[in-house]
Formats: C-alpha cells, sequence, structure tokens
C-alpha cells in the first residue's frame, strides 16, 4: 500500500472510532440526561402510556392521578378536586406533556412513573408476566384539614402557611397564595396548555411559585428575634431576666442613624426592659443592642444551626435561608431584628419553632408518608431524621415560656386559644422600595407558633405579603396571628 492510501486509510478509520465513540458517549454516558431532560417530548410521551401512580393525602384523599385517555396517548392526568381553590396545587406541582413536571410530580417523577432503580425487580416481573407496567403511589404527609384550614384562613391574599410536626418534621400542611389549576396544564391539547402556561407566566402575582419553599425569600422581621434570643441565651451571659437597654431610639455606630421602636417609645422604665419582655413586646431597640453586644458570629452561628444556609429537598427543592455575612456593627443591630439582608422561607420559620417546640432538636421537614408499588407493598418509609441540635433544653425551655408570654399578654393576643397554651412570635417586616417609585411597599406580616406549649403537636409559620387585605395598617400580630391560631386549631381539634 502506498503512503497516500495508507494516511487515507488512517483518516478514515479514525472517522469510524470517532463515529462509534459519538454513538456510544450518547447511548450509554448522556442516555440518563438525555432521557431525563424536560425538553425530550419522546420520554414524556412514553411515559403519558403507562399507568403513573398516583398521589395521596395523609388519610388517602386523592390529589394527583392518572385516568385513561382517547386517542395515541394512553393516559392524561388529572387533579381531583375544586380547580378554583387549587389548595394543593404547589404540593402537587403539575405533570404536563409541553411543560414537564414540578411539585412532587417532579421530585418523584421516576417513582411515580415506574422508571426508578427501587421498582427494578417489579419491572422484571412485569417483563416476564406480560403485564402492563405502572408506577408506585405516592402518600404525602399532609393532613387535608389542616391544609384546607391554612388555606381557607389565607383566603385570596398573597403568602404562604408551613405547619410542621416538631417531633417529626412531618409537613402537616404547605400552602401558598395565589394558586393555579395544574389541571390546565395536564391537559392533552398542547394548544391549550401553552395558552394556560403564558396565562400564569404573564401573572405579575407569580402564581406558579411556591412561596412555602422557593422563590424571592422574604425578610423576617422580628420572627428572627427568636434566633436573636436563642443566640444570647446559648452564651450563657444572658437569661430571661437579664436587663437590657432599650430606649426609644437606638443609636447606631459609624452612623448619624437611629433604630426606633415601632411604637415611638422606650421599652421600660428608665429606657431598660429584660429580654423575657423585649420578645413578649418585640423591642427593636433591645434586640438591637444585643446584636451589637453578642460575639461577633454568635447569631449567624445559631441562624446555621436552625438551618440557614442549609440545601433540603422535601422532596421539593427548598431554597435555602440566608443570614448574611462580614456585617459591621449597624448592620449587626439591624440584622438582629430580622432586617438588614436576612431573608428566609416560611418553612426555615416553621423550622425555627420546630426546633424550640422539640426541646432544642431540629428534625429534617418531610412531606412523603411512604411510596407503595402497584401490589400495595412498600418501596419507602422514609423515617424522621435529626438535623442535630440546634440549641441546649434549657434555651429551649426558656424560649418556649418566653413565647407563651408573647400570646398571653404581648403582641400574639390574636393566637390565644382558649384552653390552650400557644408560644408565639409576631413580626412585621419592611420591605423598602420594591417597584422603583420611590416610596416603601406595605411590610410582610409574620406569625410563628407552635402549641400546646408544653406537648407540641404543631408549628406553624405563616407571612402575608404586603399587609394583605390590611396594607400598610398591617402587623404581624393582627393579620398573620389569626391565621396561625386557625392552622394550630385544625391540628388540635378545635
Amino acid at each position: 500500500m502506498n503512503t497516500p492510501l495508507r494516511r487515507l486509510s488512517l483518516v478514515v478509520a479514525l472517522l469510524f472510532a470517532l463515529l462509534l465513540g459519538s454513538a456510544t458517549w450518547v447511548q450509554f454516558v448522556d442516555a440518563g440526561d438525555l432521557r431525563d431532560d424536560p425538553r425530550n417530548s419522546r420520554t414524556l410521551l412514553a411515559e403519558l402510556g403507562r399507568d403513573r401512580g398516583p398521589i395521596t393525602a395523609a388519610t388517602g384523599e386523592v390529589l394527583a392521578e392518572s385516568v385513561p385517555a382517547e386517542g395515541p396517548i394512553a393516559y392524561r392526568r388529572t387533579y381531583p378536586g375544586d380547580p378554583s381553590a387549587a389548595t394543593w396545587a404547589h404540593v402537587t406541582g403539575f405533570y404536563s406533556v409541553v411543560y414537564g413536571a414540578t411539585g412532587v410530580e417532579d421530585a418523584l417523577g421516576s417513582l411515580l412513573a415506574g422508571t426508578a432503580d427501587e421498582l427494578f425487580y417489579r419491572r422484571l416481573s412485569d417483563l416476564v408476566t406480560g403485564r402492563e407496567p405502572s408506577g408506585a403511589s405516592v402518600e404525602l404527609t399532609l393532613q387535608p384539614e389542616v391544609q384546607e384550614a391554612a388555606a381557607e384562613a389565607l383566603g385570596d391574599q398573597r403568602g404562604a402557611v408551613v405547619a410542621l410536626e416538631p417531633s417529626t418534621g412531618r409537613v402537616l400542611a404547605m400552602v401558598s397564595s395565589p394558586s393555579y389549576d395544574p389541571g390546565e396544564l395536564a391537559s392533552l391539547d398542547t394548544e391549550e396548555v401553552r395558552q394556560a402556561y403564558a396565562r400564569l407566566l404573564e401573572d405579575d402575582a407569580d402564581p406558579l411559585v411556591n412561596r412555602a419553599v422557593a422563590g424571592d425569600l422574604y425578610p423576617p422581621g422580628s420572627v428572627f428575634k427568636l434566633v436573636t434570643a436563642a443566640a444570647a441565651l446559648e452564651t450563657g451571659d444572658y437569661t430571661p431576666q437579664s436587663v437590657l437597654p432599650g430606649p426609644a431610639e437606638l443609636p447606631l455606630p459609624l452612623t448619624t442613624i437611629s433604630l426606633p421602636n415601632v411604637s415611638g417609645e422606650a421599652c421600660g422604665p428608665g429606657d431598660e426592659v429584660s429580654l423575657a419582655d423585649a420578645l413578649r413586646i418585640s423591642c427593636n431597640t433591645a434586640f438591637g443592642s444585643l446584636g451589637l453586644s453578642l460575639p461577633d458570629g454568635a447569631v449567624a452561628d445559631e441562624a446555621a444551626e436552625l438551618g440557614f444556609g442549609r440545601a433540603l429537598q422535601v422532596p421539593l427543592r427548598v431554597t435555602p435561608s440566608t443570614y448574611p455575612e462580614d456585617l459591621d456593627e449597624p448592620q449587626r443591630a439591624l440584622a438582629a431584628i430580622g432586617q438588614e439582608s436576612v431573608r428566609v422561607t416560611p418553612l426555615q420559620v416553621a423550622m425555627v419553632s420546630a426546633a424550640i417546640a422539640n426541646d432544642g432538636v431540629l428534625m429534617a421537614p418531610q412531606m412523603v408518608a411512604s411510596v407503595n408499588a402497584e401490589d400495595l407493598s412498600v418501596v419507602d418509609a422514609p423515617e424522621p431524621r435529626e438535623l442535630g441540635r440546634a440549641m441546649s433544653e434549657d434555651t429551649a425551655a426558656a424560649l418556649t415560656q418566653m413565647m407563651e408570654l408573647v400570646v398571653q399578654d404581648g403582641t400574639g393576643t390574636a393566637a390565644q386559644i382558649s384552653g390552650v397554651d400557644v408560644a408565639g412570635k409576631s413580626g412585621t417586616a419592611e420591605v423598602g422600595d420594591t417597584d422603583g417609585d420611590g416610596s416603601p411597599e406595605d411590610p410582610h406580616a409574620w406569625f410563628t407558633a407552635f402549641a400546646p406549649a408544653q406537648d407540641p403537636q404543631v408549628a406553624v409559620a405563616v407571612v402575608v405579603e404586603n399587609g394583605g387585605d390590611a396594607g400598610s395598617e398591617a402587623s404581624g400580630g393582627r393579620t398573620a396571628a389569626p391565621i396561625a391560631r386557625q392552622v394550630v386549631e385544625a391540628v388540635i381539634g378545635r
């Protein structure tokens, strides 16, 4: 063979090797990513040919299921219930032939579709017996009566509600408002789906966003004072009776600005107040002073122990809450009262209360009770899991007593329940100018609580964006506390 032919044969051999390598890479290495790509309509169409498993509430109420369809696609996804209420939309998410899946439909998609590794041997059995493969069913921990109470109490106000079982971390309710009808996005009419999705995307209220765990995080306002109080008690240098400065205004170091109390008055005689009373009446200047006097990093460390900065999947992906780094003194004072650039999800605020209620132990939030195969055998049943000890038992006990005072005779009296000791904390968070018109927005109203205080069955967090129906007149105690009370009542049977 002469030299030109030899060179040509080497080039051809190299091209064949590259072609075989590329095909091998696509078929084996990239196969999983290509299959799971939400733009891959073939995968969606193949899955719609299977009987996708249902999603149910803790009581067995069906929240999502597949029903036979006419035409080339064997099944369509439906979401039973009143579409105008859409109480469960952000939990279940939607399953769309055009836009893929969200919510539990996405997070546990392979189990629902029957393609998960956990179902491998069952798929082999189906192959041998010739049975049509079907997906697993997912039972959630959410309680319909609690979910409905939260949705009804929040109404058409923008915001979110989360309720947890403190001892296990189980999610009892998760509501985001406004909501949407997932059935519109699960239609097999692709043009209808595109029109519905475009309408939802254009809605300024962002109904597709699950405000409970994602989207734009919220400034927590005074509910964050629980974190600051826990940090102070954990140092061992403070008790609920410790006396703090509580003037009408606290001059901030390095600036000409002062931090005022909402009332415009001092928090106690002689411009002093105990830590317990400072929490009870939500004294800004006392907690701002505490932020300045605590060891550097004490509040940040306590926030981290309570879950700030931690990536969670419940199994919905949770946006981590944040406590800012490298703060100067004025910023430390503002962060101590939940302002500055502290940002949270409602789930994170519920986790703070749940950890206090659970003697200082933080449990991983979880909204899946069990996953069951078609024959009802259990594929997975997640056990409660500790994320760690966020504070000592003594600190948790002290905070519980202080939070009870908030509800008994402080800013949270609207959360009182006859015959039940409720521990709570209100918050009214300044928002600033978010629309660029030069004027601040109405504040967010917060309330977090747990009850019964000495035998906690539920911890709840409520946020009402921009004061809801009350607008600029809103406060956490007036606006959000009654919503929290109704959720607690639904759990304890009142």
